[in-house]
């Protein structure tokens, strides 16, 4: 007889959901976990005869998933979180985030921004995200000391801000960033042109050219608003999914954030082009941007992900909450109850966002051989009873803190609801500091 084989870890749950293949669940099982990877999915009943763990952990009340995917967030913009409420996009942007933002935005705001932002992360079941903000470099340093996964795509405009000064200017820091990260496991660095309103055709020509020589990521800010779509009409005769295909923007490389505003011949361009879209449902319902036809997109074989946005315009990171939103709006938009089914929304929150970021070879389903990024959901609660569809519990029913484990490439970041890598009592001490700074007559 054999002996176990030696492996780091063994998770032993009531369930396991793999996500691949679509619709399986096993019972009793328990994850094996060796050198970051998932080894094999095997009955708990016998796993100890077939592997020796240096750790073994028991979850009987818990689901065992993929972690989740937010495949749109200002991660610092945490620190502004409430700040500004219950105002249409442009006047939002124009009159109190941009202002503030030259204020007070720089490296340590970033800093303490994107921490706060990872904490509430994890405790929500996110492992990668995607950020776009400015001082992306300090965001970079941020996960890395943390933990998680991320694509950081580093912010382009044409005018000033306190990260740089023009379009070259936001380029040229960029580069610099991505060819520190070009090796990393846990980061990739891509283009973050802020919108088609922001940038003149100049340096989203580059950029085209760049992502292509770098196959580097674009994440855009595109047709979010029906002003948004009307000004570019007005100002360039083109809709603004027209233009970037006229500047080569639009590939298998674009992600395209919002597209509240399409038309027909809009979404035969993201078919025709491979473009994927990032649904950021309740920021686009908060700032009344309007609804992106998710049904229609997956219709058409278009890669759609999930994004919160940032918690100046969501107010939360919560991507469990934005699939519970997600999966109720779709179906009224679509007026068909049958839309965005339960299973549906959490593969769009796992490998469907891990897809769209061009992850999917390493995350996204808990697969032999792929990243051991996964969360632990508990599922005992009495409000969670009694429980006939596991899917349709995780989506329908799964308010935030549920999640009480998380790992990143096999390294626990979330252990019984307990950070192993963040302060909690030190976050909570620099967000009162950032709010006492930014608007001292707002009592906590």
């Amino acid at each position: 007889m054999s002996l176990p084989t030696a492996v780091d870890c063994i998770v032993s749950a009531k369930w396991i959901l793999p996500i691949v293949p679509a619709g399986k669940i096993f019972r009793d099982c328990s994850l094996v976990i060796h050198q970051g990877r998932i080894e094999a999915i095997h009955p708990t009943e016998g796993v100890l005869q077939e592997y020796s763990p240096r750790q073994h952990i028991e979850l009987p009340q818990h689901v065992l998933m993929p972690g989740l995917v937010n495949a749109h967030t200002h991660a610092a913009m945490s620190l502004l979180r409430g700040y500004a409420d219950d105002l249409p996009l442009m006047r939002w942007l124009k009159d109190h985030i941009w202002p503030t933002e030259k204020r007070w935005v720089d490296a340590d705001f970033v800093h303490d921004g994107t921490q706060l932002a990872l904490a509430e992360m994890l405790r929500t079941g996110t492992t990668c995200f995607s950020d776009m903000y400015f001082f992306p470099e300090t965001t970079a340093a941020a996960v890395h000391q943390a933990g998680l996964r991320a694509q950081i795509t580093f912010p382009v405009l044409d005018f000033p801000t306190n990260w740089a000064k023009d379009a070259d200017d936001y380029i040229h820091k960029g580069l610099m960033l991505q060819d520190d990260y070009r090796s990393h496991p846990r980061i990739r660095i891509g283009f973050g042109p802020h919108a088609d309103y922001t940038l003149s055709d100049a340096p989203l020509k580059r950029i085209a050219m760049l992502a292509e020589e770098l196959q580097a990521p674009v994440q855009i800010h595109l047709h979010e608003t029906a002003a948004d779509v009307l000004q570019a009409v007005d100002a360039t005769g083109m809709r603004p999914i027209e233009r970037l295909l006229d500047l080569g923007v639009l590939s298998p490389l674009t992600q395209c954030v919002h597209m509240t505003q399409l038309s027909d011949r809009d979404i035969d361009l993201l078919q025709q082009s491979g473009a994927s879209v990032i649904h950021c449902p309740e920021s686009n319902l908060k700032l009344a941007s309007g609804i992106c036809p998710v049904q229609r997109l997956l219709d058409q074989g278009i890669n759609v992900a999930l994004g919160t946005d940032g918690a100046a315009s969501n107010n939360d990171l919560d991507m469990f909450g934005e699939i519970t939103t997600a999966a109720l709006l779709g179906k009224v938009a679509a007026r068909d109850a049958t839309a965005l089914p339960a299973w549906q929304m959490l593969h769009m929150a796992t490998l469907g966002g891990a897809k769209v970021l061009g992850l999917d070879a390493q995350i996204g389903s808990l697969e032999a051989g792929k990243a051991a990024d996964v969360i632990a959901v508990r599922l005992d609660d009495l409000d969670m009873a009694p429980l006939y569809e596991l899917a349709s519990q995780l989506v329908y029913n799964n308010r935030r803190n549920r999640v009480t484990h998380a790992w990143v490439q096999g390294k626990i970041l979330l252990q019984d609801s307990q950070f192993t890598t963040l302060n909690i009592a030190d976050l909570r001490n620099r967000a009162r500091h950032w709010q006492d700074q930014i608007k001292p007559e707002l009592p906590l």
